[in-house]
């Protein structure tokens, strides 16, 4: 059953929550004995989601996801949602009052070549939560191995209940994905980008004025015009892909290509989607916009199964169409137009690696059992592959 509280822009999930409601869940998280972790949700984010896979798992794996920019915002009433925006520098500071109030450990892993050096937070912090037991550690955006450095050995010793991560979209909430569960005592985390520099003083706040018009980003403009192209990604950009994606992709089929992957030994590679039940199926995937079809079932093919080394034999173009179930995709399309691509594999088995954010297993089967073998939605479709496939 669909969760009321939730709804998707662009694909990626938000929590429809009050920030009553927001603070009982983060009360709630600090006393469970599992980690969880937050993304202060704003449109560069769920734009950068759509053309990076990991980052779009990511973001739909948070155990809550806050909407921080305006643009979202607006996005939500476009679609009848009414919901609260909770800036992550808000967040920031209620949660570490919350964390000073209950005797909580905070860490804040700050980006060294951020604007608020390790000093100007811990100067900031120990002014305005005298109470609060914190440490500050500096971090490289491009860090390797996070397990190797004198930092985690530190925050293990230290013991903190909360994590700060500062490094900014997309390299704060993949620090946290990889890397949370290192540090055992720590049952929040939460990428907080900037918010530091505003407790810190670096950085001041738009005028309230602003801040309730929904024009932030103009203020930022203002203080800092470098930062030029970001704000016209959320001012320019995200409405039109928003648009794009809300009202007009649904009167059009996504264009997509499939990969029929067969061997020497007469078999077919299939792959089962990652999810609930057992889903499988021939490796396939979107056509990003400007990227021809031969582009996209190789890039496909290589992120998908980390297959390169394959000849294409023939390209059934536009082959089979089929509209989606009401609720079945977040791309905002109708369906999907597929074109079919009959590959030679080359290789050998233990080059098969799988996108662990979209497969779980794969296989090779007889290519005279694909169709027992594949789940029932593909069923007619196959059947057509084959014939094909039998035909080159």
């Amino acid at each position: 059953m669909p969760n009321s509280k939730t709804i998707r822009i662009l694909g990626i999930k938000i929590d429809k929550l009050t920030v009553k409601e927001i603070l009982e869940k983060i009360e709630g998280f600090l006393l469970s004995n599992s980690q969880y972790y937050i993304v202060t949700l704003n449109s560069e984010m769920a734009l950068e989601a759509q053309k990076d896979e990991e980052y779009f798992y990511i973001l739909n794996d948070a155990d809550l996801s806050v909407v921080d920019g305006s643009g979202l915002k607006f996005a939500g009433l476009a679609t009848g949602n009414n919901f609260k925006r909770v800036p992550g520098a808000d967040l920031t500071k209620k949660i570490l009052r919350i964390a000073e109030n209950k005797k909580l450990k905070i860490a804040v892993l700050n980006w060294s070549r951020g604007l608020s050096v390790k000093e100007n937070i811990e100067r900031a912090l120990a002014e305005k939560y005298p109470d609060l037991k914190f440490i500050v550690e500096n971090i490289e955006r491009d860090l390797v191995d996070f397990a190797k450095t004198e930092n985690l050995a530190r925050l293990q010793k230290f013991e903190p209940n909360i994590l700060f991560i500062t490094l900014g979209a997309p390299y704060q909430e993949k620090f946290i994905y990889h890397n949370l569960s290192k540090i055992p005592s720590a049952k929040l985390a939460l990428g907080v980008g900037g918010s530091f520099d505003f407790i810190s003083g670096k950085l001041r706040r738009a005028p309230l004025i602003f801040q309730k018009l929904g024009i932030e980003w103009f203020w930022r403009l203002i203080m800092q015009p470098w930062r030029w192209r970001r704000i016209y990604n959320a001012v320019i950009i995200f409405p039109y892909k928003f648009i794009k994606w809300r009202f007009i992709n649904r009167f059009f089929y996504r264009k997509n290509v499939v990969g029929f992957i067969f061997n020497d030994q007469n078999q077919v590679l299939i792959v089962s989607r990652a999810g609930e039940r057992d889903y499988w199926g021939l490796p396939q995937g979107g056509v990003d916009s400007e990227e021809s079809d031969d582009d996209a079932i190789l890039r496909e093919m290589k992120e998908e199964t980390n297959i390169d080394n394959i000849d294409i034999l023939r390209k059934f173009e536009n082959i089979y169409k089929y509209k989606w179930p009401k609720g079945y995709t977040h791309s905002g399309y109708k369906g999907q137009r597929q074109t079919l691509y009959i590959l030679k594999f080359n290789g050998e088995n233990n080059e098969i690696k799988l996108s662990p954010w979209e497969l779980k297993d794969w296989k090779w089967v007889e290519i005279d059992k694909l169709i027992s073998e594949a789940d029932e939605v593909h069923k007619k479709a196959y059947q057509i592959f084959l014939e094909k496939f039998r035909s080159v």
